[in-house]
């Protein structure tokens, strides 16, 4: 069965840094991109980064300079480095991994800065 798990979330104070991990299991394959989402409360989900099989990275404008998201791929494996965080970075972050034709969502997880 195909999963994503993503892990990493918590609370933090602002100026804080954060990691978030997100594993594919191996039943997903020829994975075209990897993708973090998010939800803050109450609002819509947002693209906060993106990384393509290639390596080209999509971010944001209110993350760019302090996020970093990479890959490992041999582990079927993205990262999303959270560092400067503000209060509006709150929400709850989703890992979306797509392959041709169909695309995988985690379960999500919370990400609460707070003084």
């Amino acid at each position: 069965q195909a999963q994503v798990v993503e892990s990493g979330g918590g609370l933090v104070q602002p100026g804080g840094s954060l990691r978030l991990s997100c594993e594919a299991s191996r039943s997903i394959f020829a994975i075209t991109a990897m993708a973090w989402y998010r939800q803050p409360p109450g609002k819509a989900r947002e693209l906060v980064a993106m990384i393509t099989s290639s390596g080209s990275t999509t971010y944001a404008d209110s993350v760019k300079g302090r996020f970093t998201i990479s890959r490992d791929s041999a582990k079927n494996t993205v990262y999303l480095q959270m560092n400067s965080l503000k209060l509006e970075d709150t929400a709850v972050y989703f890992c979306y991994v797509n392959r041709v034709g169909t695309g995988t969502w985690g379960q999500g997880t919370q990400v609460t800065v707070a003084s």
